[in-house]
């Protein structure tokens, strides 16, 4: 009898895994168990569908999985039985398996403010969340006529969406509790320069305050002040989804606790992948991770020795008129730090750098060198002292850096300049590579390269 393999969940973490397990011959059987009743799709670019730069199909995620997979949508998992080795739906059916993969990704918090939720449980007809396709469409329907919105939380998905609805005509006002935005990614000099960006592009920020109570007249802030507002959306919070696996008795913290193999530490037939696990300590909520664990964890499936080691952080922000990526965490790795604001032209580069290598990296305003710097942070090439000052200099005012093969491009999937030159177009770069299928950001570049002849080397 072949392996029964069980997955539960179906988004960007569960369909890289299907993907992979494909490509390498994988011949259990499969069942994946989603719970949104639609077929995966690129979470990332749901602020794109919002803002109507990308239609709803051209989000969706390619549907590769192995030849014995049972795809089942809109159902959801009602408990794991690790003693009988078996899930339970809620309607009562149960599912055997061999091994299961808890892909469950990450939910939305509510935030301590008052009137969020009406007395029937339902929240607010004016406050919208903004994690799902659902959401995105709900959101979408909504925003009608002269309206006024609210954003609660300046993270990358809070300025994403507030970007959106400035774009759609919405008096877009943004309220974050820290004292710049981005608190987490970039330090004051890069949120005051975000801001000052925002404010420039028609959006309101407010910083250092919080909202605390939903009434009639608006949202009201801890200062007292009140915003009059129809839509309030809600993007500050998202916590790992393990409910099922704190009920099946699996240890979990913040998220489930894996190892090497992304077993869980509690029962090595059941594995975790994407925002619920937890690895070292660590839980990542970036699309990179996931996708990293999701290609270990099928190397390992198919007879593999693969072990998943920790991942690199990159985020990146994709709104129209603001560029923002990251690398690692610089506002706590340890090392030299060298830093260039310019407030005015609406930049802010910030390097650390750690026995001759880049260790972290913040990048505002303006991504020319991104592709460079995360090639040699990757690598964690040696660099000259006089280097790191010069990466900072945008390409506009230097020589332009010439990408060559090696050069990374696409920061979600890894792939290299190279990898992209040597795919025939567009749709074969997305189906050979997957670069374009994350965050979107390499887009111009990928298509750059694909009518630009090889870079010298």
């Amino acid at each position: 009898m072949s392996e029964r393999l069980v997955v539960v969940g179906n988004g960007m973490a569960a369909n890289r895994l299907l993907d992979d397990l494909a490509v390498r011959g994988y011949d259990g059987h499969v069942t994946v168990l989603g719970d949104e009743p639609v077929p995966a799709y690129n979470r990332i670019l749901l602020s794109a569908v919002l803002e109507g730069s990308h239609p709803r199909g051209a989000i969706a995620l390619p549907e590769r999985t192995p030849d014995r997979t049972d795809l089942r949508l809109g159902t959801r998992v009602l408990e794991v039985d690790r003693e009988r080795r078996e899930v339970m739906l809620v309607d009562g059916e149960r599912i055997g398996y061999d091994r299961l993969v808890l892909a469950t990704g990450s939910i939305p918090t509510l935030p301590p403010i008052r009137g969020l939720v009406r007395m029937d449980g339902q929240l607010h007809p004016k406050v919208h969340a903004f994690r799902s396709l659902a959401d995105c469409e709900r959101l979408d329907a909504a925003i009608a006529g002269d309206l006024r919105g609210v954003v609660v939380g300046g993270g990358l998905l809070g300025l994403q969406v507030a970007r959106v609805l400035t774009l759609r005509g919405v008096a877009t006002e943004v309220v974050e509790g820290a004292e710049h935005l981005l608190a987490s990614q970039v330090g004051t000099p890069g949120g005051k320069v975000l801001a000052r960006d925002l404010r420039r592009l028609g959006t309101a920020v407010y910083t250092g305050t919080r909202a605390v109570r939903l009434t009639d007249a608006g949202l009201v802030l801890d200062n007292d002040y009140t915003l009059e507002t129809d839509l309030v959306v809600l993007t500050a919070g998202g916590r790992p989804s393990t409910a099922l696996a704190r009920r099946a008795g699996l240890m979990v913290r913040r998220g489930v606790v894996v190892d090497g193999r992304l077993a869980s530490v509690t029962d090595d037939r059941v594995h975790a992948i994407g925002d619920c696990a937890e690895h070292r300590g660590v839980t990542t909520g970036f699309v990179p991770p996931a996708w990293e664990q999701a290609t270990a964890l099928a190397d390992q499936l198919t007879g593999g020795t693969t072990a998943y080691a920790g991942s690199r952080t990159v985020a990146r922000l994709r709104a129209t008129g603001l560029e923002v990526a990251v690398l690692g965490d610089p506002e706590r790795a340890d090392g030299e730090v060298v830093e260039m604001t310019n407030p005015l032209a609406g930049t802010y580069r910030k390097l650390v750098v750690r026995d001759g290598a880049i260790v972290a990296a913040a990048l505002v305003g303006d991504l020319s060198r991104i592709g460079l710097i995360t090639q040699l942070y990757d690598r964690r090439t040696v660099l000259g002292p006089l280097e790191p000052g010069e990466l900072l200099v945008p390409e506009s005012a230097a020589a332009p850096a010439p990408l060559t093969d090696e050069v990374e491009v696409c920061a979600c999937a890894g792939v290299s300049a190279g990898r992209v030159r040597a795919c025939a177009d567009l749709d074969d770069v997305r189906r050979t590579t997957r670069a374009t299928t994350g965050c979107g950001g390499c887009g111009p570049v990928v298509r750059q390269l694909l009518g630009a002849a090889p870079a010298p080397v």
